[in-house]
């Protein structure tokens, strides 16, 4: 899309991300107008070398939001691809490689109930959460100290209620922080509405 993520990155940073991936050109052409200082790979995740992309240099922040289209509820019973539900799992390719200090998740809130499939590409009710569990256990076994939570977007200041899943890894030692609610009952902020952007 746009890059809201990548423009995230450059208020708390003061740069942008120093490179970008995404499959769609459409998408990385709208990144790109937005974070012209990003290197853009319209490539399969897959298929792109971590080492080559970072040019062998240390990885402070790895932001991943991976396709969330078939983990959402709103795709309804239409079946579901797992090789797109697994995009999540190519961070273990660029962990071995490059090893990235903190790496950010964020996707649905279904993204927990991330599990097996049966033959018809529907979810197998009695595995929900298992392919998730999996993930985070296999990040702690990389070394890494995991945390996850749901935050809604309207606690800090962007006028829509969508809700998301965050997960943070770190192997640098530091603590796992979650920012503090900034809009909203209790914090003296009211809550933005869609109708300040129309």
């Amino acid at each position: 899309g746009g890059g809201g993520a990548s423009t995230g990155i450059r208020m708390a940073l003061g740069r942008d991300p120093d490179i970008a991936v995404n499959h769609n050109a459409e998408a990385m052409a709208m990144h790109r107008a937005n974070h012209p200082g990003t290197r853009h790979y319209i490539e399969d995740i897959w298929k792109v070398d971590p080492y080559e992309a970072t040019q062998g240099r240390q990885v402070g922040l790895m932001w991943m939001s991976p396709d969330c289209t078939h983990h959402s509820k709103a795709r309804g019973s239409a079946p579901k691809s797992p090789r797109i539900r697994g995009l999540a799992s190519v961070a273990f390719t660029w962990i071995r490689t490059v090893r990235p200090r903190i790496i950010i998740l964020e996707n649905v809130e279904e993204f927990r109930e991330w599990g097996a499939l049966d033959k018809d590409g529907k979810v197998i009710r009695a595995l929900r959460g298992r392919l998730f569990e999996r993930f985070v256990n296999s990040l702690k076994w990389w070394g890494y100290h995991v945390g996850y939570r749901e935050l809604t977007a309207c606690d800090y200041g962007a006028p829509t209620s969508r809700k998301r899943l965050f997960l943070i890894a770190r192997c640098d030692g530091g603590p796992i922080a979650w920012p503090s609610k900034t809009h909203g009952p209790g914090t003296g902020n009211p809550y933005h509405t869609a109708a300040e952007c129309i």
